[in-house]
């Protein structure tokens, strides 16, 4: 046994049609951008023109649908993981979907929640958090929030609200 038997085989499909029910099969298990569907097909070696021809049947067929992908990628990036929105718009873009679908996923993070969530990435954070002078303390517990994407801002007043209870 040699290293190149570790290594997984790259798949190669020549058939545009093979491809188009690869890919269909790939969307329906869970949602998918254009962009990941685009770079799926490349690696798979597909041309251009049939890449292209598959992500629109895919669209048309309703397998890919950004606005539906920003709703869930927002909601579910904001349920599971407690990420802020600032981070969720910037992976959003990295998958280059439009400005218009972007705020249709932000409308999936109601703002109660919002803040509920923030408050409670601080009161976490704040409990592990070993430093004892003020100072330092606030200011690592303000980077470890916009490290998960929450605005300045809203960190601040949160950070107001924790100590004043």
């Amino acid at each position: 046994m040699n290293d190149n038997d570790l290594v997984p085989k790259k798949i190669k499909i020549t058939d545009p049609q093979l491809g188009l029910e690869k890919a269909m099969s790939w969307c329906a298990y869970q949602e998918r951008c254009q962009q990941e569907v685009r770079d799926k097909l490349y690696d798979w070696g597909l041309w251009p023109e049939a890449v292209e021809n598959i992500i629109s049947e895919l669209i048309t067929q309703n397998f890919v649908n950004e606005e539906r992908f920003a709703k869930a990628f927002a909601g579910g990036k904001f349920r599971i993981k407690k990420w802020g929105r600032v981070k969720i718009k910037g992976e959003l873009r990295k998958r280059k979907i439009s400005d218009y679908c972007i705020r249709k996923g932000m409308l999936e993070i109601p703002d109660e929640d919002y803040l509920l969530t923030l408050k409670k990435v601080l009161e976490g954070y704040a409990a592990k958090l070993k430093e004892k002078h003020p100072l330092r303390r606030r200011y690592r517990l303000i980077t470890y929030a916009q490290s998960r994407g929450f605005e300045q801002e809203l960190i601040r007043d949160v950070l107001r609200q924790i100590m004043e209870d």
